[in-house]
């Protein structure tokens, strides 16, 4: 009997241990996921977040995801304030910028509406755009005035213009 319950701590432990390993990866494969999405001078030093929660912490205020949506295999690096402009967006509440906000997405993103981020079916959004690497811009609506929201003329445009959450896009490799 001593030697049954000892076999079953060892098995325990083995799976425990095991599991934890595959944890340990798993949060590794993330955490390089989410800062291959900005230059390493601000991802080597961001907070790393996944799915709300905390995989590392960082030191510079910014803050790198491994997916912009869930399952979208796009990354993003973002200041505080378009941190705050992601969540009015996540619970459709009113967003005013009242600084610049800056975000990363060198490896480009899944693919949106241009007009909405509420698109019904963004990916057969009449508008649909799906954007190589980029930086984008928070900036108040009044800056935005004169450029396009077209983005196949080249170049920047605003993105979601319309909306609480316009942006302006700058591309700066080609699309994927």
């Amino acid at each position: 009997m001593l030697q049954l319950n000892k076999t079953k701590i060892l098995i325990t432990t083995a799976v425990l241990l095991i599991s934890g390993n595959v944890h340990a990866d798993e949060n590794k494969a993330l955490i390089t996921k989410a800062q291959s999405a900005a230059p390493s001078m601000i991802s080597a030093n961001a907070t790393i977040m996944y799915r709300g929660k905390v995989l590392l912490e960082g030191s510079n205020g910014w803050i790198c995801l491994p997916e912009t949506l869930p399952d979208d295999d796009a990354p993003m690096c973002n200041d505080t304030v378009w941190m705050e402009m992601m969540a009015a967006v996540g619970t459709k509440t009113p967003f005013t910028a009242t600084q610049m906000g800056f975000s990363y997405m060198l490896q480009g993103d899944g693919g949106v509406s241009n007009s909405t981020p509420y698109h019904a079916d963004h990916m057969n959004a009449p508008d649909f755009i799906k954007e190589g690497p980029h930086l984008m811009i928070i900036v108040s609506k009044a800056v935005l005035k004169g450029i396009t929201n077209d983005p196949q003329v080249g170049g920047p445009y605003v993105m979601w213009g319309e909306t609480d959450y316009a942006h302006i896009m700058i591309p700066v490799d080609d699309r994927n």
